[in-house]
């Protein structure tokens, strides 16, 4: 606690009221000396005078003990942190829509890729042709999957859930990799069920 900062914001307070020590003394029933010393830091208001004080100069206790308003800073401070909560969010959002909208661009290449190709006929020419039409029809269902996944923020809550798997030790490329492993193998038993149980 700093006596002389709450001597400065004392008189600082007593001189925004414009009276003098001894009217200051005088409403708490002490003496002009008693005023002086509190403003120069050498002693310190009895606990029993604070909420007089703090009710005088209408300012709260904490502030007289801090020695300073704490509304405005307080408010300041308040406002500062919301900005950059909202900065925060934002960001957020804006890698959520940039990754939607990869997603997306991705499973509409995949998606025109493989209908170009089964349109023409082209699949039934060349078995290359055909995987990459696999591979392409494949890619569309993972990326569905995955703007699901992040839209629902579901991708969010599993990073957070562990932080020390050997998986986010691992290098970010490495990760993608075995992302794009898990999604392709989703999507191949997503489209074994589709065509083997309802027929599709």
């Amino acid at each position: 606690m700093d006596q002389k900062k709450i001597g400065s914001f004392l008189k600082e307070l007593r001189k925004e009221k414009g009276i003098t020590q001894e009217e200051f003394a005088e409403k708490l029933n002490i003496s002009g000396r008693t005023v002086s010393r509190w403003e120069t830091g050498v002693n310190m208001p009895d606990i029993s005078l604070l909420v007089e004080i703090a009710e005088f100069f209408d300012v709260s206790i904490p502030e007289i003990i801090n020695g300073e308003r704490k509304s405005e800073t307080m408010n300041e401070e308040v406002k500062e942190v919301a900005d950059k909560l909202s900065d925060y969010a934002n960001a957020e959002k804006e890698t959520i829509i940039k990754n939607i909208r990869t997603h997306s661009i991705m499973g509409t290449t995949a998606l025109v890729v493989y209908y170009t190709l089964e349109l023409s006929g082209a699949v039934l020419q060349n078995a290359i042709i055909e995987k990459i039409a696999l591979c392409c029809e494949t890619l569309a269902m993972v990326t569905v999957l995955m703007i699901m996944v992040h839209t629902s923020g579901l991708i969010y809550k599993m990073k957070k859930r562990k932080r020390n798997d050997i998986i986010r030790r691992l290098p970010k490329v490495v990760q993608m990799i075995i992302a794009a492993i898990v999604a392709f193998a989703g999507a191949s038993i997503i489209k074994l069920l589709l065509v083997n149980v309802l027929g599709l």
